[in-house]
C-alpha cells in the first residue's frame, strides 16, 4: 500500500482531509509502505536489465554483504518485521541500517501542526482512525469545544482539517538512538515541559509537549544503535511501542501513537543484555565479515570513492586487504581488546593511512614500506587500550603478525595483478612478456628516459601497453605522470611476482 493513489505531490503541497478523501488517498502503516517501496524499486531495477541478485545488491549501495544476508533481510522487511543486526564491531551494521533509511519511502500526508505526524484521514475516517488513532493533541484540536472525550472522526468536518505533504526527516518520522546506560525512558517517550506549561497553561499544547525518540519516529523509521547497552527500563518502553504501537510520555496521562519500522544493532558482547520479550519482537540477522576477497575489495573501493586524490597502487591496496583477511581467519572477533583490528573500518584505515604516510614521506606513489607502516598504524589504532601493558602486548602481536603475513600477501597480490595483464592483454605471449620486462628494467629507475619515452610514442612499445593498462585500472592522481605510475607498479611486480603466472594467481573475481 502507498500513502496516495495518485502520483506523489511536491513536498510542501497543502490540502484538506476532504480533498484527500475525494482523491481516494489510502493510508498504510510504515511497514506496509516500506514493503511497497522495496517491491517497486526491485521491479524498476529489473526493468533496467539487472538480474535479481544485481537488483537486490543495488538496494544497498553503501553496504557489501553475502547474498544470503540480503535475502534474509528482504524477507524480514517484506513480511513487516522489525530487525536486529548483530555481529562483530565494524562489520557494517550501522551502514546497512542507514541504507535502509535511505530506501525507506519518505513522502507522507500529515495534519498541519501535529507533533507526531498524524495522518489527516485519522481525523475524519472511522476506519482509518481504528487502525491509526489520532494523537491526544489532534483529538482535542478537532473535538467539539476541545473536549477529547467527544472526539468522533465521523463528525469532524474534513474541510476543516488542514493537511501538508512532507518528506520525513530527522525528528519528524526518523529518529536515531545511541544505546548507553544513560538513556532513560523519557528519552524515548518524551515529556511535558513544566516550565512551558506554566507559561502556556495548556497541558496538551504542542508548545508544551516534547516528543521523545519513539514519537519522533512515528509513521517512519527508528534506528537504535547498540540496543543491548540500553537499561532494562528503557528497553521496556521500546517493547511497549513494538507491541502496542503506542507511547505514554513522562508526566502525561495520555498515550500517543508510536508506529514505525525499528532497525536495531548490537555487538556480540551485548546480546545477553537484550531482554527476552524485546528480543522476541525483533528478527535477528547476523552481519559478519565478508569471506570473499572481491567483496572486501569492494568495501575499500566504496569507502575511498569520495577521495580519489589519495592514490594507493592496486597491488598495495589488495595486499593490505589480504593481511586483514588473514587476521580475521586467525584471531577471534570476540576478543574485546583486538576484536576490531580486523573490522571493515580497519580495511578502510589501511588504505587511508598508507596514502597519508606516502604523502608525508614525499613519495608521489606509496611504496610497500608505506603499506607496512600503514598496516601497523591502522591495526594498532584499533586495539582497545585497557592498560599500558596490555596495549603493548597487543601492539607487539600486531607487529609480529604483519611481519609474518605482509610479504606473502604482496606476492599473492602482485601475482594476480601480473597474471591478469599477462593473460588478458599479452594473451600469454612469453615473447611479449620478455620484451616488456626488458623495457621496464631500463625505464624503472631512469626518470629522464621515462620523460623522453612519454613524448616519443615510437619507443618502448610493450611498456607503453603496460602504461595504458595501469592507467585504466589504477586511475592515479593526475599530478603523477602515467609513465611514473607504471614504473612504480613494475617495481612491485618485479620484486614480488617475478613476472610469473601460476594457476592460483587468477582465481579472484574481476575488480
Amino acid at each position: 500500500m502507498v500513502d496516495s493513489a495518485l502520483p506523489a505531490p511536491a513536498p510542501g503541497t497543502h490540502a484538506t482531509a476532504a480533498q484527500l478523501k475525494s482523491s481516494r488517498v489510502t493510508v498504510a502503516s510504515p511497514a506496509e509502505r516500506f514493503r511497497g517501496e522495496i517491491l517497486r524499486t526491485l521491479e524498476g531495477l529489473r526493468a533496467k536489465g539487472l538480474d535479481r541478485n544485481e537488483a537486490v545488491r543495488a538496494l544497498f549501495p553503501g553496504t557489501v554483504l553475502p547474498e544470503p544476508t540480503y535475502e534474509d533481510l528482504l524477507t524480514a522487511l517484506v513480511s513487516g518485521a522489525h530487525v536486529l543486526f548483530f555481529g562483530p564491531s565494524g562489520a557494517g551494521k550501522t551502514s546497512l541500517a542507514k541504507d535502509l533509511w535511505n530506501l525507506f519511502p519518505k513522502g507522507v500526508w500529515t495534519v498541519d501542526g501535529c507533533p507526531v505526524q498524524d495522518h489527516p484521514l485519522s481525523m475524519v475516517d472511522p476506519a482509518v482512525a481504528a487502525r491509526f488513532p489520532a494523537c491526544p493533541i489532534c483529538e482535542r484540536r478537532f473535538a467539539p469545544n476541545g473536549d477529547p472525550t467527544r472526539f468522533d472522526p465521523a463528525s469532524v468536518d474534513p474541510a476543516k482539517v488542514p493537511a501538508s505533504y512532507v518528506l520525513l526527516r530527522e525528528g519528524y518520522g526518523y529518529a536515531r538512538l545511541q544505546g548507553s546506560s544513560e538513556v532513560f525512558p523519557d528519552h524515548l517517550t518524551g515529556n511535558i515541559n513544566l516550565r512551558k506549561l506554566e507559561e502556556v497553561g495548556d497541558p496538551m499544547s504542542p508548545l508544551v509537549f516534547e516528543p521523545g525518540k519513539l514519537l519522533q519516529a512515528n509513521r517512519g523509521f527508528l534506528l537504535v544503535d547498540e540496543i543491548g547497552k540500553l537499561p532494562l527500563g528503557t528497553q521496556n518502553v521500546l517493547l511497549q511501542a513494538l507491541q502496542e504501537g503506542t507511547v505514554t510520555p513522562s508526566k502525561s496521562r495520555e498515550s500517543f501513537p508510536g508506529l514505525f519500522v525499528a532497525v536495531c544493532t548490537s555487538n556480540l558482547s551485548d546480546l545477553d543484555n537484550i531482554n527476552d520479550p524485546l528480543s522476541d519482537r525483533l528478527t535477528s540477522l547476523h552481519i559478519g565479515y565478508n569471506d570473499r576477497h572481491a567483496d572486501n575489495r569492494r568495501i575499500v573501493a566504496l569507502g575511498r570513492s569520495d577521495d580519489p586524490t589519495q592514490y594507493v597502487p592496486e597491488v598495495l591496496t589488495d595486499a593490505g586487504v589480504r593481511v586483514i583477511e588473514a587476521w580475521r581467519l586467525r584471531m577471534s572477533e570476540d576478543n574485546p581488546d583486538i576484536g576490531e583490528v580486523g573490522s571493515n573500518r580497519t580495511l578502510l584505515d589501511v588504505a587511508a593511512r598508507t596514502a597519508a604516510i606516502g604523502v608525508l614521506a614525499d613519495h608521489p606513489v606509496p611504496t610497500s614500506a608505506d603499506l607496512k607502516a600503514g598496516l601497523v598504524h591502522a591495526m594498532r589504532g584499533r586495539i582497545r587500550a585497557r592498560s599500558g601493558d596490555s596495549f603493548r602486548q597487543n601492539e607487539k602481536r600486531v607487529a609480529e603478525f604483519i611481519d609474518q603475513y605482509l610479504d606473502p600477501s604482496l606476492k599473492r597480490s602482485a601475482g594476480v595483478y601480473w597474471c591478469r595483464f599477462y593473460r588478458g592483454v599479452l594473451k600469454e605471449s612469453s615473447a611479449d612478456a620478455q620484451a616488456l620486462v626488458g623495457e621496464g628494467r631500463r625505464l624503472k629507475d631512469d626518470a629522464e628516459l621515462r620523460t623522453q619515452a612519454a613524448s616519443d610514442t615510437t619507443v618502448f612499445p610493450q611498456f607503453r601497453t603496460f602504461v595504458r593498462y595501469v592507467t585504466e585500472r589504477e586511475h592515479p592522481a593526475t599530478a603523477v605522470p602515467p609513465m611514473d605510475v607504471a614504473a612504480n607498479i613494475f617495481r612491485l611486480l618485479e620484486e614480488y611476482s617475478l613476472f610469473s603466472c601460476k594457476d592460483e594467481d587468477d582465481d579472484d573475481a574481476p575488480l
